[in-house]
């Protein structure tokens, strides 16, 4: 039986997102994990689709929801986002051995639900006759991967904690956006979406804590320095902050927060 360390990466590598998010879903739970095998890295790290094309997002123009065009372009981003997720999801899983088991399956079932987002995004953009890779998008969470590709506690401070994060802060308003256009599907969709969120955050959060302790550092003062490290962004407000507690986030955090 092929260790679930080596599923995941199968399915990162693929470049049918269709397929990938159907193959994620369907991983064996019961596979073994091999948690300390050193697998090396292969090329193709993450499978692309021919499209979208991927550009800055300097050059993403925004659209008004209120139209079927920019409706379609909004799901259409989120769906990037959630298929981005799933490749972020896999990845740890397979590149960074020696952790607990717990933490493979963790990560597994984060991977799981994000493909099941993708696919609630991909078949509500087809009841506006769109399918994905028919809008450019940008590749910024898969820029912070490269960058924390060699210390799994800066990818949980500044992916899972940090980029993840922000999708916390920007469901309420992107739910209302889809509400306000008459698209109660969607509104169902981003609720189901935020649910499940919460706890992919609350899993990063669980391990970077864990990993900090392990490592003897304070977490707040880790954070600053990792993210000053990797010119991660800086989180803009308005936060949802019962969804940060909800996900983990002590007051400390939340305070660091709203600092300038």
């Amino acid at each position: 039986m092929t260790s679930t360390r080596r599923q995941a990466l199968h399915w990162l590598r693929c470049t049918d997102p269709d397929a990938k998010a159907r193959g994620v879903r369907a991983l064996d739970p019961a596979a073994p994990v091999d948690a300390h095998e050193a697998i090396a890295e292969p090329p193709g790290i993450p499978g692309r689709p021919a499209l979208p094309r991927l550009v800055a997002h300097t050059q993403l123009r925004p659209r008004s929801a209120y139209t079927p065009q920019g409706r379609a372009a909004l799901l259409h981003a989120l769906a990037h986002i959630e298929l981005n997720a799933i490749d972020l999801a896999l990845d740890i899983v397979w590149r960074f051995a020696g952790m607990p088991e717990a933490f493979y399956r963790q990560w597994l079932g984060v991977a799981r639900e994000e493909a099941l987002h993708f696919e609630l995004l991909r078949d509500h953009l087809g009841t506006l006759g769109r399918r994905y890779g028919d809008f450019d998008a940008h590749d910024g969470l898969w820029q912070m991967a490269e960058r924390t590709r060699a210390d799994l506690l800066a990818r949980l401070a500044l992916v899972p904690r940090t980029l993840e994060a922000r999708g916390l802060d920007a469901s309420p308003a992107v739910k209302a956006k889809l509400l306000a256009a008459g698209d109660l599907r969607g509104g169902e969709i981003l609720d189901l979406i935020l649910r499940d969120e919460i706890g992919h955050v609350a899993v990063g959060n669980h391990w970077y804590r864990r990993l900090c302790a392990q490592r003897g550092l304070d977490p707040l003062a880790a954070y600053a320095a990792l993210a000053a490290q990797h010119q991660a962004p800086r989180p803009r407000g308005p936060f949802n902050l019962d969804a940060r507690r909800a996900a983990g986030f002590d007051e400390a955090e939340l305070t660091q927060l709203a600092r300038p």
